[in-house]
């Protein structure tokens, strides 16, 4: 991943509404959800939910295909694991104190981080 790269997803993902409709479908799970259900869920109208589909899935973070007429969302683990990588990468050279809180994050949380992204897909 490149920093151009990691600043679109960054972008797709900093806006509160698009930051719900992500971890919804996170929360979807690996069969994805159709766009009207993502919507309702969200509390959002359809055609802000769309728009906010087309940003994630242009960074590349969600993947769709239609079912009948259903357009579903999926989220792309592998490509939000890259992401996730990316930014903590080189975030623990020379700084132990950072890999402390990443791991207390996710021994917190119950989980090496692993085996969250493998849960995940």
């Amino acid at each position: 991943m490149t920093n151009d790269d990691a600043v679109v997803n960054l972008f797709a993902l900093a806006h509160p509404g698009r930051l719900n409709v992500f971890r919804t479908i996170v929360k979807a799970g690996p069969n994805g959800i159709a766009a009207g259900k993502i919507a309702e869920s969200v509390g959002i109208p359809a055609n802000t939910a769309s728009t906010h589909l087309s940003i994630l899935t242009g960074a590349g973070l969600l993947t769709a295909y239609r079912d009948g007429r259903s357009i579903i969302y999926r989220a792309n683990f592998a490509h939000f694991s890259e992401l996730v990588g990316f930014m903590v990468e080189e975030c623990c050279e020379g700084h132990p104190d950072a890999a402390v809180a990443l791991n207390a994050y996710f021994k917190k949380n119950g989980d090496e981080p692993a085996a969250k992204v493998a849960k995940a897909k």
